[in-house]
């Protein structure tokens, strides 16, 4: 069986034409499902409906009632959370830096099931769009004119885990992808794609060293303006107190939401999250994260200041940019979608080694079910893969390789 699995035959355009779609069915009945039995703006338990764009919405609207600093402050913030969906809603927290709070005012300005329906199709289409420009720029960009790729794409079970939290993979993909896709051809625009990434600034810290390693130096320019800009931004709408209060937020994130596990283990794929939830210490945690954010940066420098394809060094990226973070949840492993179409582009450009193809299936299937497996058993399984992965960036860096 494990020979099987392990010879490219296994994974057949009949296979994956059908798991992608088995994938997108399973989705479409999930969600309707959610619509089906839920009551108002919470669904079957109770919870919002996008669960975790609750807090997005319930922020923004704190900031245009002219109180933006009291979305920091986890207590105001619940009480308002409540008084949208009811006494018995669950807490969801706010954590993202003052300048994304400008985007929730604005999408808190609607009604909430249209906000969020309007958040999840603009940031999907993003997402798509970025996919296809990152294979159009790739080394088989053919693959774009191939329907299955469509499929593939659409039917990543992080889509479904995102549309169901009403998270923000598509919009974190959708600019780290884009990003790579316009580095050589729009340095510009690819910096500022990339410097919007800073509103989830836990998956920005390995962009600016990949920049200079690279000598990417105008997208690098770009990326850095567009941070000033947005911290210039938030200054101008909400004023200068807005970053004390989020300042003083971290303290709750860090020892509440990750080192307590309040966010749940099970739901962090990190090397943190993994050391945490088979009962390690918070500094061992900590120790172990560290170790594998300083290797992967390493890694990232090393590719790409080397002759490597920007195939290998844009998957690499991707991967690193989950593998370097403490926090970074499954509805994250979004990014995983970039890193698997560069990978798999690669190989149908230069041929596969053994195991890369079942590597690479793991990877597309792992958002299905890296929680249910972590709830089961302890074992955070993600870090093991993206690890793997990274490995497998590592050994196609070489311009001499060969298909073995």
């Amino acid at each position: 069986m494990l020979s099987f699995l392990l010879r490219d035959e296994f994974l057949t355009r009949e296979r994956v034409r059908l798991w992608s779609l088995g994938m997108l069915l399973t989705a479409v009945v999930v969600v309707v499902g959610l619509f089906a039995t839920s009551h108002g703006l919470n669904d079957l338990k109770g919870r919002p409906i996008g669960t975790d764009f609750s807090d997005v919405y319930a922020a923004g609207q704190l900031a245009r009632d002219g109180a933006p600093e009291k979305a920091y402050d986890p207590a105001v913030h619940y009480r308002q959370e409540q008084a949208i969906f009811g006494q018995d809603t669950p807490f969801y927290g706010w954590h993202y830096p003052p300048f994304f709070l400008v985007l929730a005012s604005a999408l808190s300005a609607l009604p909430y099931l249209v906000a969020l329906g309007l958040w999840q199709l603009l940031t999907f289409a993003a997402y798509f769009l970025a996919m296809r420009a990152l294979l159009r720029n790739g080394p088989s960009p053919e693959a774009v004119r191939d329907p299955v790729w469509l499929l593939v794409a659409v039917g990543f079970p992080a889509v479904l885990v995102n549309l169901l939290h009403g998270q923000n993979g598509f919009l974190t993909t959708a600019l780290l992808a884009g990003g790579l896709a316009l580095l050589d051809r729009r340095p510009i625009v690819a910096g500022v794609l990339l410097g919007l990434m800073a509103y989830k600034p836990q998956f920005g810290v390995l962009i600016p060293l990949a920049l200079a390693a690279g000598g990417k130096w105008r997208t690098f320019g770009a990326a850095t303006a567009t941070v000033l800009g947005l911290i210039a931004l938030a200054t101008l709408s909400f004023g200068v107190e807005i970053w004390p209060a989020f300042l003083a937020s971290g303290h709750f994130s860090r020892t509440v939401v990750l080192e307590a596990g309040g966010t749940g283990f099970e739901k962090i794929q990190s090397v943190f999250s993994a050391v945490r939830f088979i009962g390690g210490p918070v500094g061992l945690a900590y120790g172990a994260q560290a170790f594998a954010a300083v290797a992967v940066a390493a890694l990232i420098i090393y590719l790409w200041r080397s002759s490597a394809n920007s195939a290998v060094k844009g998957a690499a990226l991707c991967l690193g940019t989950l593998f370097a973070t403490p926090y970074s949840l499954d509805y994250d492993l979004m990014l995983l979608a970039p890193a698997i179409a560069l990978l798999a582009s690669d190989g149908r450009a230069r041929g596969f080694r053994k195991g890369e193809l079942l590597l690479l299936s793991g990877l597309w299937i792992l958002p299905a079910g890296a929680r249910a497996l972590a709830s089961g058993t302890h074992i955070v399984i993600a870090p093991v893969l993206i690890a793997m992965a990274l490995v497998f960036a590592w050994r196609r860096a070489d311009s001499r390789f060969e298909r073995f």
